[in-house]
């Protein structure tokens, strides 16, 4: 008997801690839905845990992707500027460790921040973007913790492809001659491509659907569909492994 009440009790605290989670979640949403400004930001923060910020500060933040140059050609509205901060912000405090909170949040932000976002996105701790607004992702989208992308000449991931941990996307570079002077090239991932721990994609880099790229290469060229790549910089070193096995037969699923 007394197991049985120890059982229920822990159940009852379980059904309590969610019912909160679920109540901030929603009305995170419902402020987000109407158009961030500094008032509506300083209450996420509140239903978040961070630290207070005053309205005033709150009106005067600068990014730090609005000091760089793409910042006058794709500009970020006040509710951008806000979600983005939000989305920083929320990696620093201890509800970001809780699961059935900080996933759900993420997506939340990401629906009203990316350019795109479809379905079932799982974003860990600290993945790091500049510009929410030049990211397209397709349904079932998984970032490990650590991931960067550099968003500056536009990157597209489509459905349920997956970044492992401490994964770099870069999308521009920068002249010898001189450092302002910068080239961008768009970053394509297409479906259930996998791009394991470390590795690094350059500039103008697509990559095929289905395929996966080892752990710590560095790819600056296309990517066969199908086709596996390791090294640095990375070449095709056989095909993926499928089994017959295509799209969701895959079994891109990461948490349960």
């Amino acid at each position: 008997k007394r197991a049985g009440r120890i059982e229920r009790n822990i159940y009852i605290q379980m059904k309590v801690m969610t019912d909160v989670l679920e109540t901030r979640l929603k009305r995170a949403e419902t402020l987000i839905g109407k158009g961030l400004d500094a008032e509506s930001t300083a209450e996420i923060l509140q239903i978040i845990e961070a630290p207070a910020l005053s309205a005033d500060i709150l009106n005067r933040v600068m990014l730090y992707n609005e000091t760089l140059p793409r910042a006058a050609d794709c500009p970020y509205t006040p509710h951008q500027r806000y979600l983005h901060f939000l989305w920083d912000a929320f990696d620093k405090t201890a509800m970001s460790l809780i699961v059935p909170f900080s996933i759900p949040f993420r997506r939340l932000i990401a629906k009203h921040l990316f350019k795109a976002c479809g379905e079932a996105m799982i974003a860990e701790e600290n993945v790091r973007f500049n510009f929410g607004n030049l990211l397209e992702l397709g349904d079932g989208v998984f970032f490990n913790r650590g991931v960067f992308l550099d968003t500056k000449g536009g990157v597209h991931l489509g459905n349920s492809v997956a970044l492992a941990e401490d994964v770099r996307i870069f999308t521009h570079t920068h002249s010898e001659a001189s450092h302002i002077v910068r080239t961008y090239g768009r970053v394509v991932v297409e479906d259930y491509a996998k791009i394991y721990a470390g590795a690094t994609i350059m500039p103008g880099v697509t990559i095929g659907s289905q395929a996966i790229v080892a752990a710590g290469s560095m790819v600056n060229q296309n990517v066969p569909a199908n086709m596996v790549v390791a090294g640095t910089p990375a070449r095709v070193i056989r095909e993926r492994k499928t089994e017959g096995h295509e799209g969701d037969e895959l079994d891109h699923i990461w948490l349960f």
